[in-house]
């Protein structure tokens, strides 16, 4: 085997070893594997110091992502017209106001750019499409559940966060 260092042959004595004994091949060797684990606790000191308000940031950017995925083929959920190349994750009860189903798939549709925007949402609309989509009796429940208080936890939010970048892979791989 070859040193990844000095390009010079030896035997490794470990398996997986890549770097011959010599001291500067070593030197190299170490401050490489220093390297590897500061960037390993950096990322997992930086992941501790997110507030709960960034890991609702990061869960909404994740969550949108994959409502924008799953109704790409889908018509807007408001006016029926085709879905562009960019189009919005539109909420039927915001998520400003509705803590308790911001991340509920069935209050978020994909929906145009005019409509979710431009008509801040065309509720009477959406609410006919989001009716034929789920269906009246999950719209009751969707009803029920939005006036409800939520606070999310740091643990709920990082596993909204997996899940949905869990979904947004696996609907990757079937495409």
């Amino acid at each position: 085997m070859r040193c990844k260092n000095c390009k010079e042959k030896f035997e490794p004595i470990r398996f997986n070893q890549k770097y011959c004994l010599q001291t500067e091949c070593v030197k190299v060797w170490v401050e490489l594997e220093k390297v590897k684990q500061w960037q390993t606790k950096k990322k997992i000191l930086k992941s501790e110091m997110k507030t709960t308000q960034d890991l609702i940031k990061e869960a909404q950017i994740v969550f949108n992502k994959f409502i924008r995925l799953r109704d790409k083929d889908k018509p807007c959920v408001s006016c029926d017209k085709p879905l562009g190349a960019k189009f919005d994750a539109g909420h039927y009860f915001s998520s400003g106001g509705h803590k308790a189903i911001t991340f509920n798939e069935d209050n978020v549709h994909g929906q145009c750019v005019a409509c979710n925007q431009h008509k801040h949402g065309n509720l009477i609309a959406y609410q006919i499409g989001i009716q034929k989509r789920i269906g009246a009796q999950r719209l009751l429940g969707l009803h029920e559940d939005a006036h409800k208080i939520k606070k999310w936890s740091r643990e709920e939010l990082e596993e909204i966060i997996l899940t949905y970048k869990t979904k947004i892979n696996d609907r990757r791989n079937v495409i």
